[in-house]
């Protein structure tokens, strides 16, 4: 049996194929793919996007979704192995995806870190273990990475710019007044180097490099396709003939759970704006972002209301290749 929790444990022609499904079903939306089938849907955080997608698109191919927040319309859940469950959590998540198997077809977990312990959080616990003790496919709606995303993100550049091998893709920081999560900037190293481009990361100083399990990942990735992975801290020529541009923010590592120390810092690079004078320096690049995005914040309203935004497509496909990703969990074999 086959979970989707990171695609790194994906082959690239087998991310390719569910992008390919994907387009078709683009063009002819409603399907009866899936009649019959259920998918529990468990939100250990907030969703537009992503609620929205997986349940829309498992209506579109004739299943039933079920919608579930642990700890407020769902019984808190214990994760840790051999705990004395005396606190707020009512069940554990051995029972738990027990019995979600034994009602639905697939299972789907978004949730996020906590913010307090890099080295613990980095362990993907909850839904790693929903995978372990799931008999069903398990998939990833976002945690420390952000897998549906990176196929939204590749379909969207494929449908602009075709092959994708070579191109200059640029993942820059951006400033947020808040320290988020690093998922998607873990997941866009991980899909670029994948398919082939030639990466870029730019952030402020080295306390913003990502961690090095992604970066060993994109090494290996872009070597095997004879590209080249760089780390830069210099906005000029990190921006200069790039293709692609995609921008997020995310904290320091260094600070993790310590983040009043982080923001001083981070406070100090506003002006890692994704603005025109910027976008000016590439090759006439797209520009890309997850989603949601403070305008004039992290990137400029003449940046996202350009042509070369292609935020809004890459949205939309989160439908669709997530529609894809279902159909292919679920009748894995058939």
């Amino acid at each position: 049996m086959q979970h989707f929790l990171t695609s790194a444990s994906w082959k690239q022609q087998e991310l390719q194929q569910i992008i390919d499904f994907a387009k078709e079903l683009k063009k002819s939306p409603v399907q009866p793919l899936l009649k019959n089938k259920t998918i529990a849907l468990l939100f250990f955080n907030p969703s537009l996007r992503t609620r929205t997608s997986f349940e829309i698109g498992a209506f579109q191919l004739g299943a039933k979704a079920a919608v579930l927040q642990p700890g407020k319309d769902a019984w808190p859940i214990e994760f840790e192995l051999g705990s004395v469950m005396d606190g707020e959590a009512e069940e554990h998540v051995i029972e738990v995806a027990q019995v979600l198997s034994s009602y639905c077809d697939m299972i789907a977990i978004r949730a996020f870190p906590k913010f307090n312990n890099w080295q613990e959080d980095k362990q993907d616990q909850v839904i790693n273990k929903f995978a372990r003790y799931s008999s069903v496919p398990v998939i990833n709606m976002e945690t420390i990475t952000h897998p549906c995303q990176e196929l939204a993100h590749i379909m969207a550049l494929q449908e602009k710019i075709g092959d994708l091998k070579g191109k200059k893709y640029l993942l820059t920081w951006t400033y947020h007044p808040k320290p988020l999560n690093t998922a998607v900037a873990n997941s866009s190293l991980l899909i670029a180097s994948k398919f082939g481009m030639d990466v870029t990361l730019l952030c402020p100083t080295e306390d913003y490099i990502l961690d090095q399990k992604y970066l060993d990942h994109t090494q290996q990735n872009c070597s095997q396709h004879g590209q080249n992975f760089q780390i830069s801290h210099d906005i000029d020529s990190a921006y200069q003939d790039a293709d692609i541009v995609y921008a997020k923010s995310w904290g320091a590592l260094p600070f993790y759970g310590n983040w009043q120390q982080e923001k001083p810092i981070r406070d100090q690079f506003k002006h890692f704006i994704v603005d025109q004078d910027k976008m000016a320096k590439t090759n006439n690049a797209l520009f890309s972002h997850c989603l949601p995005l403070r305008r004039n914040v992290k990137a400029t309203d003449e940046v996202l209301d350009s042509k070369n935004c292609i935020a809004i497509a890459e949205a939309e496909n989160r439908l669709h290749v997530q529609k894809a990703l279902m159909n292919q969990l679920a009748n894995q074999n058939q």
